[in-house]
């Protein structure tokens, strides 16, 4: 005879087990002494993201200006993450045009908070999260990224295993909880990109849905949706962006951060079904957002766009979806979508992204496709970014 568990003993154990060989599987990849580091990039690649020659860059070495790269083999010359920073630093004292190379907030200008979201896992929300947040700081940004998903995938792909990591809280839920609240620089954690700081996130942000709806039925005067906002009012001079990769249902949380935002980014699956799901979730958000608004929020946005997400060119049935959403929504739908790869999947394997990874490890035509569509993407961000502050 069959011998009947209970269902939540039997999921606790497959979550014990499966935790314990991502634990493995995490120190196989980072044994426990070392360091997660960045590689360090190519001096074509550094050219391309400061906007100038591969020339002027030897040029600058051979003049002993600026940092000192590594050279390997064939006189390559390679730089860390904080060399190119240390670059754009010397750089920008000559330019000029102000913000040529460090392209950030100036006087006057305000934070931009951008909102990531979608109501259906599979989008491709976090990883689209992850790759904006991190181009924006090697692009001399200063980016706070603040993971909201409560199933943490963007803090696992900057090397955070939550069950093992976050034992003692440290995610945005202590700054934004009723009782006894801390500061939020107290959950922020640098990363290892330079100009990319994080709050991670983990089961506790569920906290938050849990305690609202109590304090709302107290009568408290207390505003949910004005919380991510003044938390982030407390750290607003250090950073120029901040990336909120939401969670995938629209709850006190989403609410809170969309309330926070200066501007919103919707990832979209171009498949009917999919399509269909964001109805729904638009005509929800509408709704309560509403509600929000005559509350006294703030739903003012700079912009917002839909981002067609694991677009296949080839694929008839996804080429009419994008086409009828560019006939619906015109110009809040991104010129350019970010294409399906394995490149990226095959990346996030070993929790890293496309910027990360060491290009040798990939076919070289299909890294190159899968990169040139990720910056496609950031870069049209980039400018809506320098838009909002009148650039």
């Amino acid at each position: 005879m069959t011998e009947h568990m209970r269902i939540d003993q039997i999921v606790g154990q497959h979550a014990e087990r499966l935790s314990e060989q991502l634990q493995e599987h995490r120190r196989a990849l980072f044994p426990p002494d070392t360091k997660r580091e960045l590689r360090k990039f190519t001096s074509g690649e550094v050219a391309q993201l400061l906007g100038v020659k591969d020339a002027y860059l030897r040029k600058l070495h051979l003049d002993g200006r600026g940092p000192e790269p590594e050279i390997r083999a064939g006189g390559r010359r390679y730089y860390s993450p904080h060399d190119i920073q240390a670059l754009r630093e010397m750089l920008e004292k000559g330019a000029k045009t102000p913000g040529t190379y460090l392209p950030g907030r100036r006087e006057g200008d305000h934070l931009q908070v951008i909102s990531v979201i979608n109501f259906k896992g599979g989008s491709g929300k976090t990883t689209t999260s992850a790759h904006l947040a991190q181009k924006l700081a090697l692009d001399g940004y200063r980016v706070l990224a603040i993971d909201l998903d409560p199933q943490a995938s963007f803090s696992a792909l900057h090397g955070f295993q939550p069950e093992f990591d976050l034992l003692d809280g440290g995610t945005l839920y202590d700054a934004i909880r009723y009782d006894d609240p801390v500061p939020l620089a107290d959950v922020i954690q640098k990363t290892y990109f330079t100009n990319l700081d994080i709050i991670p996130g983990n089961l506790d942000l569920m906290e938050f849905e849990h305690d609202t709806p109590r304090v709302l039925a107290q009568g408290s005067r207390e505003l949910f949706f004005t919380r991510v906002g003044d938390a982030l009012g407390t750290v607003e001079a250090d950073y120029d962006v901040v990336v909120l990769d939401c969670p995938p249902q629209l709850g006190f949380l989403t609410m809170s951060a969309l309330s926070a935002a200066t501007a919103v980014l919707v990832t979209v699956h171009p498949q009917m079904l999919d399509v269909m799901s964001m109805c729904q979730f638009l005509l929800m958000t509408s709704n309560l957002l509403g509600v929000v608004a005559e509350a006294g929020g703030d739903m003012s946005y700079d912009w917002l766009r839909y981002l067609v997400t694991r677009y296949e060119p080839g694929d008839g049935p996804q080429n009419q979806m994008v086409s009828f959403m560019r006939s619906m929504f015109g110009e809040h739908v991104l010129n350019h979508p970010a294409l399906k790869s394995t490149a990226i999947s095959d990346a996030g394997i070993t929790k890293q992204t496309l910027y990360e990874v060491e290009k040798s490890q990939f076919t070289r035509s299909t890294y190159e496709r899968a990169l040139e569509s990720l910056n496609a993407v950031n870069s049209e961000i980039e400018d809506l970014i320098q838009k909002a502050w009148g650039r």
